[in-house]
């Protein structure tokens, strides 16, 4: 099996998702964002993620649920396709699906993993994924951000703003 193929691999459509994800080490931790360009605190991030269980789980915001959220009209910069495939190669990922709610409680309901990771930005009793996810046994956790790193910064930061 060729790297390219290796990671490609670990995109899957989210009508498998449930299936290969039956097939991972357990516990699977589970993630979401739009991770649009990837930088150090993205990638710190999913490595404290992964660390909470056996494998790691990325569901990736489609294009039009990331311009759904607001952060300028040319995001996102890098298409859902190529975003996945990032994060898909990344050691710490082991499966990366897409979703295109504005939130991933739906396929959370579908995946159902024992671990939900969010940002430090997030309070988690107040997020519908975390209080499900627990509902049924799981752990929702809050990953404190790395200072310094932002998508958005970048983008300011190339642009000359």
């Amino acid at each position: 099996m060729s790297a390219s193929s290796a990671f490609a691999d670990k995109v899957v459509p989210r009508a498998q998702a449930a299936q290969r994800i039956a097939q991972l080490a357990q516990p699977v931790v589970l993630t979401n964002g739009v991770f649009d360009v990837l930088h150090r605190g993205h990638v710190t991030y999913l490595e404290q993620a992964r660390a909470l269980g056996a494998s790691l789980v990325v569901a990736v915001n489609t294009d039009a649920s990331a311009k759904r959220l607001g952060k300028g009209p040319d995001r996102p910069l890098n298409a859902e396709a190529d975003r996945a495939a990032m994060l898909a190669a990344l050691e710490s990922v082991s499966l990366v699906t897409l979703f295109d709610e504005d939130t991933p409680l739906e396929l959370i309901r579908e995946l159902k993993p024992q671990v939900l990771v969010k940002g430090g930005d997030y309070d988690m009793d107040k997020l519908a994924e975390a209080q499900f996810v627990r509902g049924y046994g799981g752990r929702a956790v809050a990953i404190p951000f790395v200072g310094g790193y932002s998508t958005t910064a970048l983008v300011k930061k190339i642009k000359g703003g």
